[in-house]
């Protein structure tokens, strides 16, 4: 009988902890999906932008959001740097002529977030015709109030069957 009184006590002091902590996490669940969604139009906004740089070859914009440190992962495997990236805009080894976004979502986790788009991509890599659907994601990390691009990693889309 004292077994059943301490393990009817215990599981009432665990329930009496739990609720408290459940209703926290719930309350803060409510408040991240409204500044979340803030986040994935700020980061959306951002990715855009990054995306007309690129079609321009406007490095200015991809210096101010690369991160320092931010790897580049193309389509054909090939790693670069965020100096590398900007250079091969600069002499013209990546250039595009079209980059026509046909899906775009991002996630929002706290101060990380990630964007994958489905793009068709019309241009020249290294000064090979690049003509094909491909799939990106980029890791946007909020670090001092500044969103900054820490991966961007592409793989092209295998042409449909006929």
């Amino acid at each position: 009988m004292k077994n059943m009184k301490v393990g009817t006590l215990t599981v009432a002091a665990i329930c009496l902890l739990y609720l408290p902590v459940s209703h926290t996490q719930a309350k803060r669940s409510q408040t991240d999906s409204v500044s979340g969604e803030a986040i994935e139009q700020q980061v959306k906004t951002l990715n855009n932008r990054m995306i007309e740089a690129s079609l321009k070859g406007e490095t200015g914009v991809l210096e101010k959001y690369y991160a320092n440190d931010c790897l580049v992962i193309h389509g054909d495997g090939k790693l670069s740097t965020k100096a590398q990236e900007i250079e091969d805009f600069k002499i013209g080894a990546i250039k595009y002529d079209t980059l026509d976004v046909r899906e775009q979502k991002v996630l929002a986790y706290g101060d990380t977030a990630i964007v994958n788009v489905l793009v068709f991509v019309r241009g020249t890599f290294h000064g090979k015709p690049l003509s094909s659907d491909v799939r990106a994601t980029r890791v946007w990390v909020r670090q001092k109030g500044d969103w900054q691009n820490v991966l961007f990693q592409v793989t092209r889309v295998p042409a449909a069957s006929p």
